[in-house]
């Protein structure tokens, strides 16, 4: 397991971002790093943007999961893994510290699904909802694109080769973002396209509040990558906050605790990124590697 944890930030606020967890980088060509490390830093600019400027944690982690969203190489909005079927099923989720969460799966109209589960939040009495009509989406005032948007010639190509069993499923893709801001407010919001050539229908941790995605004010903010139903069935996300709030445990331990309980006993893999309330970051994974970006001594890392 890789740990890292980084103090608070003197400028007043944190943000953290995934891109997902997985098989080794060092199999990318160094093209590919440097594409990946280009979008995780563009991400990570665009939320700073909003929390250097004093806005909110929520539409900062929501700034950054946009453009994830928005850049294909990434497993989730266009670009996301092909179900069986050869079509793209996005699930995505927000939570902000004060105990509210939206969440949307089987999405196929909005083109960012992070600001759908964010308006099943802000305008619905729900929490999660299941494949949301195009009427729904175009209701309230977001971007609407067809399905075949998000179905990208590699992707296609990935799926043949998981179908000829050529390449292995991928069982990790998600993107996500945790975020401080100066109001001492936390959020979170976690985005995919689940697995490669999984069953139409199926929902991963992404959209599960307390799985993959998880927030409460003067605690910590979690978003998770990996083999999704592990995350469901260990509650990750929700049960490191449980042992920092009911045990008092810090952060880091928190995080390795929970994954040596809930992931390793399951034979699963995965990543985690949290900040807790002090600002404090921890970024870890059981997985080969993970693909991350957060600051160290005022420099952005993204880890690849």
């Amino acid at each position: 397991m890789r740990v890292i944890e980084i103090p608070s930030s003197r400028k007043g606020y944190t943000l953290v971002l995934h891109g997902g967890a997985g098989g080794r980088l060092t199999e990318f060509s160094p093209e590919e790093q440097a594409t990946y490390a280009d979008g995780l830093a563009e991400a990570y600019e665009a939320g700073a943007n909003v929390l250097e400027s004093g806005g909110s944690a929520l539409d900062a982690v929501c700034a950054t999961v946009e453009k994830l969203e928005n850049n294909s190489v990434f497993n989730a909005g266009r670009g996301a893994a092909l179900t069986s079927k050869g079509e793209a099923e996005l699930d995505a989720s927000v939570m902000t510290g004060n105990g509210r969460a939206g969440a949307v799966a089987v999405s196929r109209h909005a083109k960012n699904p992070v600001f759908l589960a964010r308006k099943v939040m802000e305008e619905s009495e729900h929490v999660l909802l299941v494949s949301p009509t195009e009427a729904l989406v175009e209701s309230w005032g977001l971007e609407v694109v067809a399905p075949s948007y998000f179905v990208t010639p590699p992707r296609q190509q990935q799926l043949a080769a998981v179908r000829s069993e050529t390449l292995a499923g991928s069982r990790h893709g998600t993107v996500g973002a945790v975020a401080l801001d100066k109001r001492g407010q936390l959020a979170s919001a976690t985005s995919t396209g689940g697995m490669v050539n999984q069953h139409e229908g199926r929902v991963g941790d992404t959209p599960i509040i307390g799985a993959g995605t998880y927030a409460r004010d003067g605690v910590v903010a979690v978003s998770c990558t990996g083999t999704g139903e592990a995350f469901i069935e260990g509650a990750v996300a929700h049960e490191i906050y449980a042992r920092m709030h009911y045990a008092g445990t810090p952060l880091a331990d928190a995080v390795v605790s929970t994954i040596e309980a809930e992931l390793v006993p399951r034979e699963a893999d995965g990543g985690i990124i949290a900040v807790g309330a002090d600002g404090r970051i921890c970024v870890a994974h059981n997985s080969p590697d993970m693909f991350a970006a957060f600051e160290d001594n005022g420099t952005l890392t993204t880890w690849t």
